[in-house]
């Protein structure tokens, strides 16, 4: 699995403690790493990091990315091979509310992790995360390639197309061919999941609502996303280390992860095909839609991942119906399932992901 490179490998993640930063430390774990992480907080109520206790197996850090001096302690400490960061204000409804907070930390974080980098000893490959909301939208039906401008009308999406930005400037600038750091950036976004419990998320809401036996509300019934599953982009970045760790010619460069064209479902789609699993016989007993829609939200976001299928070897593995299953056997597990080792299931689905892999010949394994 990925030419074995993360086995022995210490691997630092920022943000850890997230929903992404867990799969991801998950993973890097089952591959032989020795994990380090860096989060300012325990984000969720309940926890994926906590269910699975993973504090017990990593070098676990509290510690805000904007606080310069001690995240260049931890890292200078850990001396990394690879570093994944992932940390960041994700939450669009968040950013209207906490607009200044959201710049700081998806750009002063950005930067303060580039200019910890570029004062490093020890050789290193690391993988900066955005977000496919770094794009300017304008909603049309073609996939946005890694050329296209960003930028984006909402405090989030301007965020993180400003890292974007800022990782382009700092790479010209301080990270010259043959510098013992090797930068790129992945672009992601519509990541499903068991283990997400983030506000304004469709199917957080949706688990919390139904644990509770309440209809959960849902804004834009019509809205079109491309779906996938969180293991999806994590497979990418982790190819993107293997590749960038070994091929110079693709430092500074910016690689799209997303889903197979079929993944394009309207969040009714989704909905209904979540509360089959969950056990309701009518959809119409899980949701009801609402007017309530306090800040604008984008119709459609499609990406072109082309660039990662040429240079990475990189495709997508799941059908929409797999994805969907593994996301609702996750939360199904862990509300109404017997089993209490949430990071056996876990580990167990990372397996089960990878045997679709290796059943399609997927070429990234």
């Amino acid at each position: 699995m990925f030419n074995n490179i993360y086995s022995g490998k210490r691997v630092l993640v920022t943000g850890h403690t997230g929903f992404k930063g867990t799969w991801l430390t998950t993973w890097l774990l089952q591959l032989g790493a020795e994990v380090c992480g860096i989060s300012k907080d325990i984000p969720t109520i309940p926890s994926m990091f906590e269910a699975l206790k993973l504090s017990d197996k990593i070098e676990h850090h509290i510690c805000d990315i904007r606080d310069l001096d001690k995240t260049s302690e931890i890292i200078n400490q850990f001396k990394p091979d690879f570093l994944f960061h992932l940390a960041a204000q994700p939450i669009v409804s968040l950013s209207y509310s906490e607009p200044l907070d959201t710049i700081s930390t998806n750009v002063m974080g950005t930067a303060n992790i580039l200019e910890i980098l570029r004062g490093v000893s020890f050789q290193c490959t690391a993988i900066i995360i955005t977000s496919d909301k770094c794009y300017e939208n304008v909603e049309w039906v073609w996939g946005y390639k890694e050329t296209d401008p960003v930028g984006g009308r909402d405090i989030y999406s301007g965020s993180k197309g400003a890292a974007e930005v800022i990782f382009h400037a700092y790479h010209q600038s301080f990270f010259p061919k043959g510098h013992n750091v090797r930068l790129a950036t992945g672009r992601a976004g519509n990541v499903i999941g068991g283990g997400d419990w983030a506000a304004d998320r469709i199917v957080a809401d949706c688990v919390k609502a139904w644990s509770r036996n309440e209809q959960v509300e849902i804004r834009c019934p019509e809205a079109t996303r491309p779906w996938q599953h969180v293991l999806e982009p994590l497979s990418g970045y982790l190819m993107l280390g293997e590749k960038l760790a070994v091929d110079a010619s693709l430092h500074g460069e910016q690689f799209n992860f997303g889903p197979r064209a079929e993944q394009n479902h309207t969040v009714k789609d989704l909905l209904k095909e979540l509360s089959v699993h969950w056990g309701f016989d009518d959809s119409k007993q899980a949701f009801n839609v609402t007017d309530n829609l306090p800040f604008h939200e984008a119709g459609l976001l499609k990406l072109n991942c082309d660039k990662a299928l040429f240079h990475l070897k990189w495709e997508a593995t799941l059908s929409y119906k797999e994805c969907v299953k593994l996301v609702s056997d996750w939360y199904v597990n862990f509300y109404q399932g017997d089993a209490t080792d949430y990071l056996a299931f876990t580990n167990q689905q990372i397996n089960e992901y990878q045997k679709i892999a290796e059943s399609k010949g997927i070429r990234w394994l």
